[in-house]
């Protein structure tokens, strides 16, 4: 799990190429901190991915809680950043008008907090009913957790919904489900 840090990327260059298309005007403030701090952390980590990506062994066995706070905004590499902030910026757009900043703001924080709780918890059922101890060292990074909670909640606001993915119409309701099977395929890992 590594990557090349401070390196300008096609995948940064697209994601500030869409966020200048939207126009940094039109950006809501706590999504706008997103992004910048994802983009940050992407070009000067904190840490490498290997120490900031959260598992069960680590988080947990091992007590190294501040991986709960820094694989949410680590990416692996920049096409992971790109795909995962620009679904953060439509996702951002919509719910931060909707709740408000700040409540938004909160939102994210404990969004970023507890996807990787449950990581942790999925690991250790996975372990447990397997009867398998490597799923402690699966480690994860990247928003993509927080994004999905972030569906969740969009489509919880706006129900009845059509969602287009991959061209097939998907009510509103299932599209979160539909879309986290589509990244998966398109995407695994």
């Amino acid at each position: 799990m590594q990557r090349r840090q401070g390196r300008v990327s096609a995948g940064l260059l697209l994601l500030l190429y869409q966020m200048s298309q939207v126009g940094l005007q039109n950006i809501p403030p706590v999504t706008l901190g997103v992004l910048a701090l994802n983009i940050f952390l992407f070009l000067t980590p904190v840490k490498p991915l290997s120490e900031a990506c959260i598992s069960l062994g680590h988080g947990f066995y091992r007590q190294d809680w501040q991986r709960l706070l820094l694989s949410p905004f680590h990416h692996a590499h920049d096409w992971h950043l790109y795909y995962n902030m620009v679904s953060m910026l439509w996702k951002g757009i919509k719910l931060e008008k909707k709740l408000k900043s700040v409540w938004f703001a909160y939102v994210i924080v404990v969004f970023s907090v507890l996807v990787g709780v449950v990581y942790m918890a999925l690991e250790f059922v996975l372990v447990k009913i397997l009867d398998d101890p490597s799923y402690e060292m699966n480690c994860a990074v990247g928003f993509s957790g927080v994004l999905f909670a972030l569906k969740v909640l969009n489509n919880y606001y706006n129900p009845g919904r059509v969602n287009n993915i991959l061209g097939l119409p998907i009510p509103s309701k299932y599209a979160c489900w539909v879309e986290l099977v589509a990244i998966h395929l398109i995407s695994p890992g």
